[in-house]
């Protein structure tokens, strides 16, 4: 129920302040009294202090709320970019010494036959093993420490991408072996048995696909934890061991 009156008025406008019985004593009704023509025209407008104070309540709240869906929005990709970014590759080198004139000489010839045009492009200066002495040592036991994998042992997160860069001067396989053994040329393989995965060399369409030229780079492809041997399938002396770790797990 409203308390309170209107007071007459001739051609004029005025507001006044009616009371009425509210919850809260700080809510009010304002009536806008036009007078035109003799006729009143009463407009009411509610003006409420403690809506005002909601509205601006509210508006903080929502503005609060906006910054912190901009915050999470700039922090969370952040923190998922963090998570998924890839791991580094890391890279494993092949080396030798291979002497161009006698690996390249005609492989047909009665003396030091060699493997044919273009087989070793070594631009080694002053480190060249003849295609002779490496087979002297290595039937003798102590294959050319020049052929090598470096590093020889390695250990990674799981995920993580091996590149193998042939840096020498002669094809290699980067081929992957239950355990180490001899590769598929007897006259370097010291007495040891030929492992099964080099076996038949090339022909084996799996040998041949490990295979880097000179150089090139070839892909590992994504390993299990665990323990992996890589060798080469032509010098087998030349081997990688490759220690997998969780992706939880720090190198120390």
């Amino acid at each position: 129920m409203l308390f309170g009156k209107l007071a007459e008025t001739q051609g004029l406008t005025k507001t006044l302040t009616l009371a009425r019985r509210v919850p809260s004593p700080s809510q009010e009704r304002r009536a806008l009294v036009v007078v035109f023509n003799g006729s009143e025209t009463i407009i009411w407008r509610e003006k409420t202090m403690n809506s005002r104070i909601s509205r601006e309540s509210t508006k903080q709240k929502m503005n609060w709320y906006t910054l912190s869906m901009i915050a999470a929005f700039l922090i969370c990709p952040l923190r998922g970019a963090a998570q998924n970014n890839p791991p580094t590759p890391v890279q494993i080198v092949a080396l030798d010494e291979c002497d161009p004139t006698t690996f390249n000489a005609d492989p047909k010839a009665k003396e030091n036959p060699g493997l044919g045009p273009d087989f070793c492009k070594n631009i080694t200066i002053g480190a060249f093993t003849t295609l002779q002495e490496l087979f002297a040592e290595a039937g003798g036991g102590t294959p050319d420490p020049g052929w090598d994998f470096e590093p020889d042992t390695l250990k990674i997160r799981q995920g993580t991408p091996i590149v193998v860069a042939n840096e020498g001067g002669e094809p290699h396989t980067f081929t992957e072996v239950k355990h180490f053994g001899g590769g598929f040329i007897d006259g370097l393989n010291n007495g040891e048995p030929t492992v099964s995965e080099c076996s038949e060399g090339f022909k084996n369409v799996a040998v041949a696909r490990t295979r880097i030229l000179q150089g090139s780079q070839f892909l590992v492809g994504t390993l299990s934890k665990g323990d992996h041997y890589f060798q080469c399938c032509i010098h087998p002396w030349m081997r990688v061991k490759v220690e997998v770790q969780d992706h939880e797990t720090r190198e120390k």
